[in-house]
């Protein structure tokens, strides 16, 4: 197996382009009072050695005015310039404002601000098999720039298919919802999720130089061909709550009626009776309908 050889980001040898800037254009001001001085000579028939000297100097001082101008550049706040020379890098500067270097050394400048992307929505399978869609947001930044221009091809291609295979993984990993015993789930445990897959991801950018700032699930739904069969499933779920919720106050209710009746002596019932009232009064209390009531006038018995 061929170990990847890593390219450690370094500082470039630059200087501040502002006095150099200066220069240059001083040397136009110079070539040009040189050239109307050797003309000047030349009409009027002044010494004749001279003229070649202005024309000459003007011609050295313009191509020195220029080779100065082209190694001029300009860096903005949080951006960086790799300096490399014929494909051998030198180093990257990253001090804001007018910058020079020597000309014939390559600039290739690169942004350090924070990015975020957003996945495409993925068609997976989740621990329990079942086909979900998911896409998450990613907040990254270049850290080392000659890893990034260097070590890959395309850092931004790069990060976009790693994340794309840490989704995937992540994903399978969990289930939708209702995970085994306190498992937790892609619905309920979205920042923990979140958390896994920026480390994941983390670990395999960092080749590149970049580091993961926050990631975050943005979507999340089943699969369009088991999404209704889900919904049904999630309303019994619902229901099989509520109807348990209500059950258990319909007990409380008709345990604290038979005690009040007791203690109070309002009415003396045998177990036959008792079982009848509790009978009805869970019919009423738990039924879907609104009961309707049959006023008995004669005795108890």
């Amino acid at each position: 197996m061929i170990s990847h050889k890593s390219t450690p980001e370094k500082l470039a040898s630059t200087g501040s382009g502002g006095f150099l800037l200066v220069l240059s254009l001083a040397g136009f001001v110079a070539a040009a009072w040189m050239l109307f001085q050797g003309i000047y000579t030349a009409e009027t028939g002044g010494p004749g050695e001279l003229v070649p000297i202005y024309i000459g100097g003007a011609v050295v001082v313009i191509l020195t005015s220029i080779l100065i101008l082209s190694g001029l550049y300009s860096l903005q706040q949080n951006e960086g310039a790799a300096i490399s020379l014929f494909g051998n890098y030198k180093g990257t500067d990253k001090k804001p404002g007018l910058r020079w270097v020597v000309p014939w050394y390559t600039r290739k400048k690169i942004s350090l601000r924070v990015r975020n992307m957003t996945s495409q929505t993925l068609k997976v399978n989740d621990k329990k098999g079942n086909p979900i869609e998911i896409a998450a947001v990613i907040v990254w930044r270049v850290v080392d720039t000659a890893q990034a221009l260097f070590d890959v091809d395309n850092y931004e291609t790069f990060v976009n298919i790693q994340v794309e295979t840490s989704l995937r993984e992540i994903t399978s990993h969990f289930a939708y919802d209702h995970g085994d015993a306190d498992e937790p789930t892609l619905r309920a445990d979205g920042v923990k999720v979140g958390e896994m897959l920026q480390a994941k991801l983390q670990e395999r950018v960092s080749i590149a130089g970049l580091a993961v700032d926050e990631s975050r699930l943005s979507h999340l739904a089943y699969a369009p061909e088991i999404a209704s069969s889900m919904l049904r499933r999630q309303q019994a779920e619902a229901i099989l709550e509520a109807r348990a919720k209500i059950v258990h106050g319909a007990v409380s209710m008709v345990e604290s009626a038979l005690q009040q009746l007791s203690e109070r002596r309002i009415v003396e019932l045998d177990d036959e009776r008792k079982a009848a009232m509790v009978s009805n009064l869970l019919v009423v209390l738990c039924a879907d309908r609104e009961a309707q009531p049959i006023v008995n006038a004669g005795s108890l018995y």
